[in-house]
């Protein structure tokens, strides 16, 4: 029996849309093995003890804007901030690329009382600099920047430098009930596992806001 020409173009019409959606499937799946494979970072440190003891103060925004430009002179970084919450497997996100820092914005904005988070790349596929290669080489005692959109600029003082494994819950890094401003940056280090697509380690710079 012959199909009729109605007939067949519509199921040549089928087949052209799953042939269209395996296309979208195939181009989703190798643009999210790309992002992985390019993000160092991922999985950050994961944040199940922030999310749980996080402080449930009323916060007041009303003095700091959103942090637009961070700067660490003595590493030659002046970066944009992004800003960013959860990946679904819970861990920080992180900057799309290998520039700019991103700013975790489930915590306080850097001059707050707490502790703000940014964190930012380093060792970049194919030897690409990244914002934060640098960043092991601070000292404590060193300065960093934040300029945030209301025009402030909040200068924080490095305390510590501690390097943590990838899944560690450590809430000293999200979490500050000491009633101060912190800021804690947050790379990658140790040896690239291409198994996991990740860094052995986090490197964790503490810094406390400058009282003048």
């Amino acid at each position: 029996m012959k199909l009729s020409k109605s007939s067949f173009k519509g199921k040549l019409f089928i087949v052209a849309i799953l042939m269209f959606v395996i296309f979208l499937m195939f181009l989703f799946y190798f643009s999210l093995k790309n992002r992985t494979e390019n993000n160092p970072l991922s999985p950050a440190i994961s944040i199940n003890t922030y999310i749980q003891e996080k402080n449930n103060l009323p916060v007041d925004h009303s003095g700091f804007g959103l942090p637009v430009h961070l700067k660490i002179p003595n590493i030659n970084v002046n970066a944009m901030v992004d800003s960013v919450g959860l990946t679904s497997d819970g861990s920080v996100d992180v900057p799309q690329g290998p520039n700019d820092v991103a700013w975790f914005n489930l915590g306080p904005r850097p001059g707050e009382n707490g502790s703000s988070v940014i964190d930012g790349h380093s060792g970049w596929k194919d030897g690409i600099p990244a914002v934060f290669d640098n960043l092991g080489k601070l000292h404590i005692g060193d300065q960093l920047s934040i300029e945030d959109s209301k025009g402030n600029i909040i200068d924080f003082v490095v305390r510590e430098l501690k390097t943590y494994g990838p899944y560690e819950n450590v809430p000293t890094v999200f979490n500050s009930n000491d009633g101060k401003a912190h800021l804690n940056l947050i790379t990658c280090t140790g040896v690239w596992d291409e198994a996991e697509k990740s860094h052995s380690e986090r490197l964790v710079v503490f810094s406390d806001k400058e009282i003048k």
